[in-house]
């Protein structure tokens, strides 16, 4: 059933970005536009709180795909994938995947080649190989909401290419951890982007 609900939210994702750069290509092209679509690929590190007062730092990726269809709103999809080996010498790993969507406001000022952008997400949380306490069992595997809130900035390179030279973003998730099942994580990243015309 958890697999099933993961598929079903990467599903939609899909859905919606296709939908978000079909409706982008039927405008007339505004005359400062900045892009229609981009994809962004970053390396993240996430500094994770297990337990209260437990923090360590996971490391792994993530891609956006962000569609902007009306005076710098847009909507973006994100997936990403973070590891730990063995969480504070415990021998406990932890592998977590979030899939997220959700709208997004970027500001290009005139003359720059900065943008700034801000999110709100929401979706699900998947996290596996590691130990999850339940009432009655620990588990290997457990899945829940995940809320992203967050914002960064680009820096163009190119027409086409830009580097992301910061994202920040908190985002919480409520596995089960023995103590409130709550974790809130700092999530930061840097990587490039690719815009579409």
């Amino acid at each position: 059933m958890r697999i099933l609900l993961w598929g079903k939210a990467l599903l939609a994702g899909a859905c919606l970005m296709i939908g978000v750069a079909a409706w982008c290509q039927e405008q007339a092209p505004a005359k400062h536009q900045v892009s229609s679509l981009d994809v962004a690929v970053s390396y993240d590190a996430l500094r994770n709180n297990a337990t209260t007062g437990r923090n360590f730092w996971m490391q792994g990726g993530r891609v956006q795909a962000h569609g902007q269809f009306w005076r710098g709103l847009g909507v973006v999809a994100d997936v990403a994938g973070m590891h730990s080996g063995n969480i504070q010498g415990s021998g406990v790993g932890l592998d977590l995947v979030t899939v997220t969507f959700g709208p997004r406001y970027s500001w290009t000022r005139a003359h720059t080649r900065f943008t700034v952008f801000g999110h709100a997400q929401g979706g699900l949380a998947l996290g596996f190989n590691s130990t999850f306490p339940g009432p009655s069992i620990a588990s290997e595997d457990a899945t829940s909401l995940a809320t992203r809130l967050g914002g960064g900035m680009n820096y163009s390179l190119s027409p086409r290419i830009a580097l992301r030279v910061i994202q920040a973003d908190w985002l919480r998730t409520q596995m089960p951890n023995a103590t409130t099942n709550v974790q809130n994580n700092l999530n930061l990243g840097a990587g490039f982007v690719y815009r579409f015309r």
